[in-house]
């Protein structure tokens, strides 16, 4: 990377014949275009590629509510999964970056635009690490734990609660099983990947003397840790060194 920004924004004070092996500028300047240019399609969403660490890592925030297939008010902060999806995958086929940091501060939203979301990040090959910050609420928690390793700060909270759903709800058999059948989903998804049981899970949705106004269950980051919903608290740093760890043990087994 240094060698590339150093012939595109630096001076040259080599004089062409002494280059040698070396290469010309202009030999290496289309390929420092190309990375630059696949580093710069990820970063229009208020995601960033960071190349100044030991490893190129993509940061991918996740922040106020996950927008479905029905637009939110101007005034909501959003995270739009069609803007999501799209970045993921550039990321997994990119050949630049090695891993996939993915930062949570979310109310939750629309189940199945979350879910998606979180499907494709548990099946990536690259190494990716989530970190919690402030909440990871409602359909939050499945894609904290959709990372290979997850993390919450310690002032951080996750809620766990059964599906709702806002707008006309008609009140037939049919309804009610397609609300239950949607929390096996993501039971099951959650059980999947992390080390919460499903039975657990679904008994802390369903609690009842924990919140005033709605049934569930509020944990803050120990608790998240100790019932096995996340790996472990931490900041940013661990986070991040987390990810150059598994990105170094990945290139340990390739080379191998």
């Amino acid at each position: 990377m240094c060698k590339y920004e150093n012939n595109i924004d630096g001076d040259n004070d080599q004089n062409p014949d002494e280059q040698g092996d070396q290469g010309s500028p202009q030999q290496e300047m289309p390929e420092a275009e190309e990375l630059r240019r696949q580093l710069g399609q990820l970063t229009d969403t208020g995601s960033v590629t960071t190349n100044n660490g030991r490893h190129i890592v993509h940061c991918l925030t996740i922040i106020g509510q996950v927008e479905g297939h029905y637009l939110l008010p101007q005034n909501s902060k959003s995270t739009k999964y069609e803007h999501l999806i799209p970045q993921i995958v550039a990321i997994e086929e990119s050949p630049v970056i090695e891993g996939l940091l993915i930062l949570l501060n979310t109310v939750g939203g629309d189940i199945e635009a979350g879910l998606a979301i979180a499907e494709l990040i548990a099946g990536m090959k690259k190494p990716t690490v989530s970190l919690v910050l402030g909440g990871g609420h409602s359909i939050g928690v499945p894609l904290a734990v959709a990372a290979k390793r997850s993390f919450i700060a310690p002032t951080a909270t996750m809620t766990l609660h059964p599906v709702r759903m806002t707008g006309l709800t008609l009140g037939v058999p049919q309804t009610f099983t397609y609300f239950q059948r949607m929390q096996e989903r993501i039971a099951g998804f959650v059980a999947d990947n992390s080390d919460m049981k499903k039975d657990r899970y679904i008994e802390l949705c369903m609690k009842t003397d924990e919140l005033v106004l709605d049934i569930g269950s509020v944990l803050d980051g120990e608790a998240a840790v100790g019932e096995g919903l996340i790996d472990g608290l931490g900041s940013l740093s661990k986070a991040i060194s987390a990810l150059y760890d598994m990105i170094e043990q990945e290139k340990e087994t390739k080379e191998e």
